[in-house]
């Protein structure tokens, strides 16, 4: 229990004293069902999951996000299963509101023995990352998607309770933005951000590190580091139609966690997820920047 009452007083310290950070990128493999804490436990008993959740939390430029999903997972046999989410969002700031279906994701889970899995999956794209306001192209802070078809590949691993995730996110297309910050000349609150034309974004690599502390029989508390590196600088195509590379969009954005699950009964149970970000990349045009966020979902098996 000290133990406990130490990692938990030192985890809420680091999530309060860096509430001010802008980062917390995340292209959508990191709240994967297979990459987060204490869902690659094997089920005996119950083959399928229905989740459902809503999250909110502040982005860049004063930028507040909230958004749901619903998520179906399968396990088709003791070695095999299947996860599908789909996702939306909305995103208000700077008198500018917008709201969209964001991605639908699609992974298949391998079990090759019983404490490493591997995932194999898609993050199909919703809408084109391309909305408009009065006529005029809206920054990426303000697209529901990334609006790219993505590849995901990853593997969870269990060693006693720790609990192990790694996984790369790879665009195979990219989106249809069209802003650039000289369109709102007379608007000091969007021309600062980041022109995105012709957006190319670079793919991204994840470690997530997960150590679940039980409270007691229906109350367990996981803190959770999470790196993510860009992998490299996104580019964006200028006025001139000529590429450039946006300095600093790549390197790392290190994030803490904090998951708490209740179990409700046999069947279903809650988890809040509250997280933030610690170290961030020096620039993020892809609007995935979140300085706080917290997730309530409820999950039923059958």
């Amino acid at each position: 229990m000290k133990k406990l009452i130490i990692t938990l007083s030192l985890s809420l310290g680091f999530l309060t004293t860096t509430t001010y950070a802008q980062g917390c990128s995340d292209a959508g493999f990191c709240t994967m069902n297979s990459f987060k804490p204490n869902e690659n436990q094997n089920e005996k008993t119950n083959n399928n999951q229905i989740k459902m959740g809503i999250f909110t939390g502040m982005a860049d430029h004063e930028i507040s996000v909230f958004g749901n999903y619903i998520e179906y997972n399968r396990a088709l046999n003791e070695k095999f299963g299947l996860d599908v989410k789909i996702t939306t969002l909305a995103q208000s700031g700077n008198s500018i509101s917008t709201f969209g279906l964001s991605d639908l994701f699609v992974n298949a889970n391998y079990a090759i023995n019983p404490n490493l899995k591997a995932t194999l999956g898609t993050k199909i794209p919703l809408s084109n990352g391309n909305k408009f306001k009065n006529n005029l192209p809206l920054p990426m802070d303000y697209q529901s998607s990334l609006g790219t078809f993505d590849l995901v590949f990853g593997l969870g691993y269990q060693i006693k309770k720790w609990q192990i995730a790694t996984a790369v996110q790879i665009p195979l297309t990219q989106n249809e933005n069209q802003f650039f910050a000289s369109f709102y000349f007379d608007n000091p609150s969007i021309n600062v951000f980041q022109s995105t034309n012709q957006f190319k974004r670079s793919a991204d690599a994840l470690i997530r590190i997960s150590y679940p502390f039980e409270i007691n029989n229906k109350l367990k508390l996981t803190p959770s580091l999470l790196p993510i590196y860009h992998l490299a600088n996104d580019k964006f195509t200028n006025q001139l139609n000529i590429q450039e590379e946006i300095t600093g969009s790549r390197g790392l954005t290190l994030n803490g966690n904090i998951y708490l699950d209740y179990e409700l009964n046999s069947t279903s149970s809650l988890q809040l997820n509250i997280a933030t970000p610690f170290i961030i990349r020096d620039a993020r045009p892809d609007g995935l920047t979140r300085s706080f966020i917290a997730n309530l979902e409820y999950k039923y098996k059958f």
